[in-house]
């Protein structure tokens, strides 16, 4: 599998999700999960769904991508039809105000949660994407930031706030780090890129210092990013390349969530009442 994604270009954390699932299904019958038969397979599913201690819908939903893959790969695809079609939830994502990216991002008391945060929000980025950022791919003279291999191993420019220049100029002339822009800490005192855990705490720990009551992940904020854009002006398809996307249908949900110049949405009862005034 891992030689097949690799030719194929699917990426490591497809590769690590599949992989996990299909082991913990090897493991539950003792067998590799390509020699099982139908009833097996509809077993485990159902059994994944109804246990009390219920996995993450992720975890079902790579379950069922990951024997997809498998079957395709061993030249089974006759057995993929008794794996069900997952449709995508129709979630609109949680969207921050202004007033709010501007408490969580003065929360902080070091520069470089700060920083974080600031990178998060005002560049658009992915968590994967801050972690592997280097010193080399900020661009002060241009005011651009170079995102490499972002989902679907394709590379982007996005702008850079002068707001963030001066902070990150301050940040480098006094941490100095010499490979990627932000390090973490690790028990043997090598010099690591700031893993994935600790980006989600210093978002998680200022959302909690800020009194936001809204669930704030390091993905809120590059839906915020989107929204704040949208609404500042900035066209739907120009969005869609800062952020990466692969199809514009990705691009349209910010479209329901934003508060457009033609007329932002009301309730009635506003109207109500000032009829009566």
């Amino acid at each position: 599998m891992e030689r097949s994604m690799v030719v194929t270009g699917k990426s490591q954390s497809t590769l690590h999700n599949y992989s996990r699932c299909l082991a913990k299904m090897a493991l539950h019958f003792n067998t590799n999960p390509i020699q099982l038969d139908e009833d097996q397979v509809l077993d485990y599913l159902h059994y994944l769904k109804t246990q009390k201690k219920t996995p993450s819908e992720s975890f079902f939903k790579h379950t069922v991508y990951g024997l997809r893959y498998a079957y395709r790969m061993e030249g089974m695809p006759d057995k993929r039809v008794i794996l069900p079609s997952l449709e995508r939830p129709k979630k609109l994502p949680i969207i921050l105000s202004k007033a709010e990216v501007h408490r969580l991002l003065m929360t902080p008391k070091l520069l470089k949660h700060r920083l974080v945060i600031g990178m998060l929000y005002g560049c658009g980025l992915r968590c994967f994407e801050l972690q592997k950022m280097l010193v080399k791919d900020i661009d002060f003279q241009r005011q651009m930031v170079h995102i490499r291999q972002g989902k679907g191993r394709k590379d982007r420019y996005v702008p850079l706030s002068k707001h963030l220049c001066r902070g990150l100029q301050t940040y480098l002339k006094h941490e100095h780090p010499a490979q990627w822009l932000f390090t973490g800490n690790h028990p043997e005192g090598k010099v690591v890129p700031y893993s994935q855990k600790g980006v989600q705490w210093v978002v998680r720990s200022a959302r909690k210092a800020a009194g936001i009551s809204k669930e704030v992940t390091t993905h809120t904020l590059r839906h915020t990013y989107a929204t704040h854009l949208l609404e500042d002006g900035l066209d739907i398809v120009s969005i869609k390349e800062l952020l990466g996307h692969a199809h514009i249908e990705t691009t349209l949900v910010y479209l329901h969530v934003s508060q457009m110049d033609r007329q932002k949405p009301f309730s009635p009862l506003d109207t109500l009442y000032a009829d009566k005034l």
